[in-house]
């Protein structure tokens, strides 16, 4: 069986609405910092970082790409982070993916599907358009219309969206982050292992990081 059809993204398309009308998670069980090694340890499947793998900084975001506070931090706090810490050598950022519906499932299949080096070109393109893709009466054909715009074929796209074990990994990475991290919405920061959830302005994230250099 299919894992993703057109019927469930029209079904799902009002869910993926709510969540990005909503306001971020509040919701904040579990530990308020986690130890570096084992927030680190290696997961269910790769991450994806940028960032010199020796900066004093870590930040790890779990987002959903279908969650309106995650674009807005990533279209608008994270250029000013890259800019001023990443690309110096300061932080490195990981970010991983924590699915909250059908469309952010494919959206993170689809960017881990594509080259290692186009997955954050991937990312940030969606995250650009999310209010295109998610108010689109075609939710499906929305979201493989970006996907064709990052070099996938129709037929490369649906195969993407039928790899099982990706799914599984995905599955299994927002599974350990809820149960062993307390990450329950999104996005959830882990700035240096301490937990900082819902969304935060550039102000707040930079006066973290300046507290850890």
């Amino acid at each position: 069986m299919p894992l993703f059809t057109r019927r469930q993204f029209a079904a799902t398309a009002l869910i993926a609405g709510l969540f990005a009308a909503a306001p971020a998670f509040a919701q904040d069980e579990g530990p308020s910092e986690v130890p570096m090694d084992q927030l680190m340890a290696p997961g269910p499947i790769p991450d994806h970082a940028l960032g010199s793998e020796d900066a004093p900084v870590t930040i790890v975001e779990y987002a959903s790409m279908s969650c309106s506070h995650c674009a807005d931090f990533h279209n608008e706090t994270y250029p000013k982070l890259k800019e001023q810490y990443i690309d110096t050598g300061k932080v490195r950022f990981v970010f991983r993916e924590f699915p909250i519906d059908a469309a952010a499932f494919a959206i993170a299949m689809t960017a881990r599907c594509a080259p290692e080096d186009r997955y954050f070109d991937i990312i940030d393109l969606f995250f650009e358009h999310q209010l295109d893709w998610i108010r689109a009466e075609d939710h499906y054909g929305a979201i493989l219309d970006l996907a064709k715009q990052a070099g996938f074929s129709e037929e490369s796209f649906e195969a993407c969206l039928q790899n099982q074990e990706l799914f599984d990994g995905l599955t299994a990475r927002r599974d350990k982050a809820s149960k062993e991290f307390g990450v329950h919405g999104t996005p959830t920061f882990f700035i240096n292992g301490e937990k900082l959830v819902g969304a935060r302005s550039f102000d707040e994230i930079k006066a973290k990081i300046e507290a850890a250099l």
